[in-house]
């Protein structure tokens, strides 16, 4: 009997599970779908049978030029990516290992910090941006990328760095290690997931913004963010171009998610089982 109800739970979980994953999905099925259409057809009405014509990709990709913002969205994830893990993993090391009093209330300020609406610091950021020369320039977004996803890296990193026993690094100081090799030849290879897991998060979150990168850029330094809002024109909205150039901003986000999602859980996980 207990077996019985155990199976039957298993099989509403899965069922629950599959509707959701569904329902999530759905939005990029029906980009897909909308892509392959002609713009006679997508500003038609809801309708899951495409024409399957691929001219709104190669209007895309011949007109306006998918391959700048393209590598201006590689360049500006990875670049602040990179960045931001340079910055984190001391920071995170230290409130981790030799944390004070005020830890906590750090910790607390630098995620409140990402509950501050993005508009109300828009004009003191563009200021500062024109005035440095910052404004429409990959080194200006990637340090404005880098600064709004830094506080997210550096708790993911203290996370997994509480998790580490303290032991290990108390055994490297004795065994004369400095403090550059306790982090990088003993702290950062036993944290390998969690890191891994924050990169890829971080790549993720800078890839996906689009509030600083429509407002910070105009041609130079796009990314795709701002090349999908480039069809929306006085005209009206090209649905077909639309969901082709949404279909070919997302699909190297996933395809890296697709490959890398053990690693990813893994990282997730990481310390959640001794």
């Amino acid at each position: 009997m207990a077996r019985a109800v155990s199976t039957r739970r298993m099989a509403v979980a899965t069922a629950a599970a599959w509707i959701i994953a569904l329902i999530i999905f759905f939005p990029i099925l029906y980009t897909v779908i909308t892509s392959l259409k002609t713009e006679t057809e997508a500003i038609k009405g809801f309708n899951l049978i495409p024409s399957f014509t691929l001219e709104s990709y190669v209007s895309v990709q011949t007109q306006s030029g998918y391959l700048k913002p393209f590598m201006n969205s590689v360049i500006i994830a990875v670049g602040s990516t990179i960045l931001a893990l340079f910055v984190a993993i001391p920071a995170a090391w230290s409130m981790a290992f030799s944390p004070t009093k005020r830890t906590k209330d750090i910790l607390m300020w630098m995620l409140s910090t990402k509950m501050m609406p993005a508009v109300a610091v828009l004009v003191p950021i563009y200021l500062i941006f024109r005035d440095f020369g910052l404004l429409d320039t990959r080194i200006g977004l990637t340090v404005m990328l880098t600064l709004i996803n830094l506080p997210i890296v550096v708790w993911m990193l203290y996370t997994y760095f509480r998790e580490i026993p303290g032991e290990i690094l108390e055994a490297a100081r004795m065994d004369g290690a400095s403090l550059f090799d306790e982090i990088v030849h003993v702290l950062t290879p036993m944290a390998v997931p969690g890191i891994a897991s924050t990169l890829l998060l971080n790549i993720i979150l800078a890839w996906n913004e689009s509030f600083w990168t429509i407002r910070l850029t105009t041609t130079n330094a796009a990314p795709l963010t701002a090349f999908i809002a480039s069809f929306s024109s006085p005209q009206g909205l090209f649905w077909a171009k639309l969901s082709a150039a949404s279909t070919l901003a997302i699909a190297p986000i996933l395809i890296m998610g697709w490959f890398s999602q053990k690693q990813l859980v893994r990282g997730l996980t990481f310390g959640a089982v001794k």
